[in-house]
């Protein structure tokens, strides 16, 4: 009888923990809430253009079974799982592990996220690597393979995924057949080329001609922020995207004052020696579709591309701000994040045009600074290595908000007050940093906040509500931003480690922050529902 009593009661255990990790995932994936993408704009398409978007959506489709193959591997092992909230969790997260939770698992069975994903072998020494010698195996668009001996070897994307890159050309291809825009076929038809080739750069030099189209698609291997071993390989993904016209011609001037706004930074001209291209264009558009690196965990609400520095320097680069998705999150997280965490006296600066013009700001402030070290040591990219990134997406969160405040006080922009910049700008940190600090955005963000609180821009009244110091905060702006451009010029890199790693953590008052947030079941993002 004991015995049938210690079987049953760790039959009854087994059966706790497991409803225990069911209600967990059920919270997880209730985490995101559900966001009906629509758009005035798309009704307002001709039919041809409907059939144009609908070849876009195949392609897109395409691009997203790539970034599976990419960042997991095998979708269907997903696609197999019996429960039904992993199974919602892991189509979310592209795989078993958790983007807003530093890409902890999830399902039983599976261990760490491999730093490399699946651009590298998961056997792969360290030894080996630095051993193998290949001009091409840094390459964004190499994958690294064994072949028949079990050697390292790298393969090109356009052979490793040629099947599915096949199928979208010719979509893109079907698609130029269509388009009456001159400036999209011309696109089309040279990224078609990118696909087989691997040579993106007349394509990208397209892409930022193509001024005057009423849609857009951004499609390939672009970001490689999935890559967590170099930060070097680029991950496929793809936006469907139609232009606002009205809200980008308000935009427009702000391409002219480039130039002067990189003038005003706060830091010494040498490290301000390089000029914007003033080609650049920005623009709002709402997204219809999401595929590949840009869905998986968090979603994108602004794009700033090209990456490559040859097409800055000729043309700029095209800001493209997503008001849909900017005004979901607003509404569905920021808002209500502002409400629990603000003083109710300084509640009444939380603005949704502040968070627009934030986040537009935040990618142009990718294009100022400088792009070569002034010492020596080569591009900022080389110099920064494996901080490269989290030094850049601190820039850009700070310069930013500088320029904001900056067009403000000119009268360049009339609609907001810097305490609603300033204001939005602090809750919204809380917001980005709920997705996890171990990415390089995530980085960037307790960076920015810690400076921002232990330098007085704000501090926390009995409540433990934020209080801000609008008096204050510009120059505690100036300062952050001051320092992360001297790192970047000097390519400081033993002092952005050292600094990143004592500075990009999560201090006891933000963690309690984060758990009133979350208690109060407030979305941590969003996740797209299509209807079109």
């Amino acid at each position: 009888m004991k015995k049938i009593i210690v079987f049953a009661t760790a039959i009854l255990a087994l059966a706790a923990c497991k409803q225990e990790n069911n209600d967990l995932l059920k919270e997880k994936v209730e985490s995101y809430a559900v966001v009906e993408v629509t758009s005035p704009l798309y009704d307002a398409l001709s039919e041809n253009d409907k059939k144009i978007v609908g070849l876009f959506r195949q392609a897109a489709e395409i691009m997203d079974g790539l970034f599976w193959k990419q960042t997991f591997g095998d979708k269907s092992e997903m696609e197999a799982l019996t429960d039904e909230y992993a199974k919602a969790y892991a189509m979310i997260n592209y795989g078993p592990w958790d983007h807003l939770d530093n890409n902890a698992p999830f399902i039983e069975g599976y261990g760490e996220k491999p730093l490399g994903c699946q651009y590298y072998p998961q056997d792969m020494t360290m030894e080996e690597w630095d051993a193998f010698q290949d001009p091409d195996k840094l390459s964004l668009y190499t994958v690294i393979r064994r072949d028949e001996n079990g050697a390292l070897k790298t393969v090109w994307y356009r052979d490793e995924y040629k099947e599915e890159l096949e199928k979208v050309c010719a979509l893109l291809e079907g698609a130029a057949v269509l388009t009456e825009n001159e400036g999209m076929r011309t696109y089309l038809t040279e990224r078609v080329k990118a696909f087989r080739t691997d040579d993106y750069l007349a394509s990208d030099m397209a892409w930022m001609d193509m001024k005057d189209c009423n849609m857009d698609l951004v499609i390939g291997p672009i970001e490689n922020y999935d890559d967590h071993l170099f930060e070097a390989k680029a991950a496929y993904e793809c936006f469907i995207l139609l232009k606002d016209e009205v809200r980008s011609a308000n935009l427009a001037k702000y391409v002219a004052l480039l130039p002067t706004l990189q003038t005003m930074l706060p830091c010494p001209d040498e490290y301000k020696t390089f000029v914007p291209g003033t080609s650049s264009d920005l623009n709002v558009y709402d997204a219809i579709y999401y595929a590949g690196d840009c869905n998986a965990g968090s979603k994108t609400i602004a794009i700033n591309l090209p990456n490559d520095e040859r097409v800055h320097a000729a043309k700029g680069a095209r800001r493209l701000q997503l008001y849909n998705s900017m005004m979901a999150k607003f509404d569905k997280i920021m808002a209500p994040i502002g409400e629990i965490l603000v003083t109710p006296e300084q509640q009444k600066y939380l603005s949704a045009d502040a968070f627009f013009w934030n986040v537009t700001f935040h990618e142009v402030a990718h294009g100022l600074g400088v792009k070569q070290t002034v010492n020596g040591k080569g591009t900022v990219d080389e110099a920064m290595g494996s901080e490269k990134t989290t030094w850049e997406e601190a820039k850009a969160d700070i310069l930013g908000l500088f320029m904001v405040s900056s067009l403000i006080d000119m009268g360049e922009i009339t609609d907001i007050t810097k305490e609603e910049s300033i204001a939005t700008f602090i809750a919204g940190i809380v917001r980005s940093v709920r997705f996890g600090h171990a990415s390089s955005h995530g980085k960037a963000n307790m960076m920015c906040y810690n400076y921002m609180e232990e330098h007085g821009a704000f501090s926390r009244d009995a409540e433990g509500r934020y209080v801000i110091d609008f008096g204050k905060a510009p120059e505690v702006i100036n300062g952050w931003a001051a320092l992360i451009l001297e790192t970047q010029a000097t390519g400081n890199f033993e002092f952005a480690q050292k600094y990143s790693s004592e500075h990009a953590d999560i201090k006891d008052a933000l963690a309690s922050d984060i758990e009133k947030v979350n208690g109060a079941g407030i979305p941590r993002d969003i996740v797209f529902e299509y209807n079109w």
